[in-house]
C-alpha cells in the first residue's frame, strides 16, 4: 500500500523540482515513517547511500497521509525549500532546525506557499496558495491513493475487529499486494525504515548498519 504513496511522492518531487527549482535540487530519498509531532522533515546530513551518491531524507509522516492532497504537497514543498537552503548555504532555521526565520519565509513564499508565524517555531506554519493548487491540478498531482480506516467491526465468533466481507458477515481480509518497498531494521534498537530501492543506511541512534528484511 505504501509503495503507491511513495511513487506518488517521488513523482511530485520531480514535478515540484522542475516547476519551482529549475531542476536544480539534488535527489532525496523520500520515506513514509511515523512522525507524530510533525507533518514531515528533512535530514540535515546525507543519511542514505547507494552505489552512486549519498542523499538526504525527506520524510512524510505516516500519521497524516489522510490530509487533503494539497496539504501533503505543501509539506513536501516545505521540505524541498529547506533542501534548497542547504544546497545554497542559506541559514533558514535555528534552534536545531525548529525555529524558521524570515529567510525561510521568503524562500517558501516565492514558491507559492503561504507561511504564517507561530511562537517557538517561527515562520513555519505552511498552507497552499491558490497558485500552488492550480499547479497541483495542472500536473495531475491531485489524485493520490487514499486509504481510510473504516472503523472497528465485530467479527463473527471472535469478538475482535476486522473487515466485513460480502458473504453475510464473515471477516475477510483483502489479498495483499506485492510491495516494491524494502524494509530495513536496526538489529540493536529495532528502528525500521522503508525505501523504494536498495540502499545502505545507518541507524544514527546505534551507529550500526540497518539490515534489509527479506
Amino acid at each position: 500500500m505504501l509503495s503507491q504513496h511513495s511513487e506518488f511522492l517521488e513523482n511530485a518531487f520531480m514535478v515540484l523540482n522542475k516547476v519551482y527549482f529549475n531542476d536544480e535540487l539534488p535527489e532525496a530519498v523520500i520515506t513514509i515513517q511515523s512522525a507524530q509531532r510533525c507533518y514531515g522533515y528533512i535530514t540535515v546530513r546525507k543519511v542514505w547511500k547507494d552505489n552512486w551518491d549519498c542523499y538526504r531524507e525527506i520524510n512524510i509522516s505516516a500519521e497524516y497521509l489522510n490530509r487533503p492532497v494539497e496539504n501533503i504537497i505543501s509539506t513536501l514543498l516545505h521540505e524541498m525549500c529547506h533542501l534548497y537552503a542547504m544546497e545554497n548555504h542559506i541559514k533558514d532555521t535555528s534552534n536545531n532546525g525548529r525555529y524558521h526565520n524570515k529567510m525561510f519565509k521568503q524562500i517558501a513564499e516565492a514558491r507559492d506557499l503561504q507561511i504564517s508565524y507561530k511562537q517557538y517555531i517561527g515562520w513555519s506554519v505552511t498552507e497552499p496558495t491558490d497558485k500552488l493548487v492550480a499547479t497541483i491540478k495542472k500536473y495531475h498531482l491531485d489524485s493520490p491513493i487514499e486509504y481510510v480506516r473504516l472503523g472497528e467491526y465485530e467479527t463473527a465468533g471472535t469478538g475482535g475487529n476486522g473487515l466485513t466481507g460480502t458473504d453475510g458477515g464473515t471477516p475477510i481480509k483483502p489479498p495483499k499486494k506485492k510491495s516494491s518497498t524494502r524494509k530495513y531494521i536496526c538489529v540493536c534498537c529495532h528502528n525500521s525504515v522503508r525505501a523504494t530501492k536498495d540502499v545502505n543506511i545507518l541507524c544514527m541512534d546505534c551507529n550500526l548498519q540497518m539490515i534489509k528484511q527479506e
